[in-house]
């Protein structure tokens, strides 16, 4: 059931490495926290070959189109380009967050941290190539444009956290201003907030410049990211992050040397700490879990839900291998006069949601109205997912052999069989 109060615009991401995760890999988890009505897709890009000169048209501005793009899966909101969180066939995950700081918004359209996750995504083949792609675009054409698909203006700026099998970065920004922190082992989540202190890794080369410049920082004694770029009277949605943050936070430690994907997606699904929002104005709208193995010959293996609240949906797996099978059932339908390309935009509404998303749409009506039935149903999912999550397992620890022809049919396969139990 939602909660009464209107919820803050939110998301959560996590990464664990050696020695916190059980086995030797990298696990990355977001959940992308959105406006309650808009429709997540899943998305898969192939890798492409680009000519000099050509250009790719992001959410709102065009920009020069690199030689190469890798193949990527994406979870994104439906109408538009970028994305709020995927993964690329070199095994580097990029999530996202909203965050508010002392540098002003700029309601110009630009590129949208969502744009960036993925230009990130398609042009990096590590998690610190992607993070030099984006710093590089954010640097050159700044962030800015609403984030949300209504008349009236929502505008952030961006946190990051990439990963990809050795090591992770989290990249915050303020405006075209940013700081990284690589990190190479233990675990880490961010949460709406500044959390870069003093231990800045790679930084913008005027950041410390433009906060002398404003009077944030006097240039005596360490420099802290957090501290200086942060705002004296922050939001009340970066003041809710901050709870959701600590008890992120706790709950990684208390997984500390045996976190699997497993509780990861526990994690997400946590609504006691408002990790999984569920509320009038936002709630989780999808949700994604990564296994990076440490080892090369080993697949990464990536879970998205493609619905709203993981809590009563089912994460499935994905792997990049030729041939992919489509899942038209994750994928939106389009408009030819789509009103987030018309300008003046988001004048009016479509209706975006994909063939899976109205079945757990019935599903999650079913649940309320009929608890018995509903939990049935729940725990029919809940095993489903078992499945795929047993088969998975096998797969990384290599008491099975990869079947490629399997494992491209394996993400349609998984939404094929939950829509199964939806009708």
């Amino acid at each position: 059931m939602a909660g009464r109060d209107p919820a803050p615009s939110s998301c959560d991401c996590f990464v664990a490495l050696p020695p916190h995760t059980a086995a030797p890999a990298v696990i990355f988890g977001k959940n992308a926290d959105r406006p309650r009505h808009e429709v997540q897709e899943v998305v898969y890009v192939p890798a492409a070959v680009h000519r000099p000169g050509d250009k790719v048209q992001c959410t709102y501005l065009e920009i020069e189109q690199a030689e190469r793009t890798h193949a990527v899966v994406l979870s994104r909101p439906a109408w538009l380009w970028g994305a709020e969180m995927g993964a690329n066939e070199h095994g580097v995950c990029v999530g996202n967050e909203g965050v508010w700081t002392r540098e002003p918004l700029g309601e110009d359209e630009a590129l949208l941290g969502m744009d960036l996750v993925r230009l990130g995504l398609e042009r990096g083949g590590s998690a610190q190539e992607a993070l030099e792609v984006i710093t590089a675009l954010l640097e050159r054409y700044g962030q800015g444009g609403s984030c949300k698909e209504e008349p009236v203006p929502f505008v952030y700026h961006n946190t990051f956290l990439l990963a990809d099998r050795t090591e992770a970065w989290v990249l915050e920004t303020a405006g075209r201003y940013w700081a990284a922190q690589r990190i190479r082992e233990g675990s880490r989540n961010i949460s709406n907030q500044l959390s870069i202190g003093r231990e800045i890794t790679a930084e913008h080369a005027g950041l410390r410049q433009r906060a002398r410049s404003q009077g944030w920082w006097s240039g005596d004694g360490e420099f802290s990211f957090a501290e200086v770029f942060s705002l004296t009277h922050q939001p009340a949605r970066m003041e809710a992050a901050k709870a959701r943050y600590r008890a992120g936070k706790e709950l990684l430690r208390q997984h500390a040397g045996r976190i699997t994907a497993e509780t990861f997606m526990a994690i997400l699904r946590d609504k006691a700490s408002g990790i999984c929002v569920d509320s009038e104005g936002f709630r989780t709208a999808g949700s994604m879990v990564s296994v990076l193995p440490r080892d090369p010959a080993l697949p990464c293996v990536h879970f998205f839900t493609a619905t709203p609240d993981p809590s009563r949906s089912v994460f499935k797996p994905f792997v990049f291998v030729a041939g992919l099978k489509p899942a038209p059932q994750v994928r939106s339908p389009t408009f030819r006069d789509d009103p987030a390309k018309k300008i003046p935009r988001f004048q009016s509404t479509v209706d975006r949601r994909h063939e899976l998303y109205r079945r757990h749409q019935a599903a999650l009506e079913l649940m309320e109205r009929d608890q018995e039935r509903g939990q049935k149903l729940l725990q029919t999912l809940r095993d489903l997912e078992k499945q795929g999550l047993e088969g998975m397992n096998a797969l990384l620890e290599g008491t099975v052999a990869p079947r490629p022809e399997e494992l491209a049919d394996l993400f349609f396969d998984c939404v094929e069989a939950e829509m199964k139990f939806y009708t």
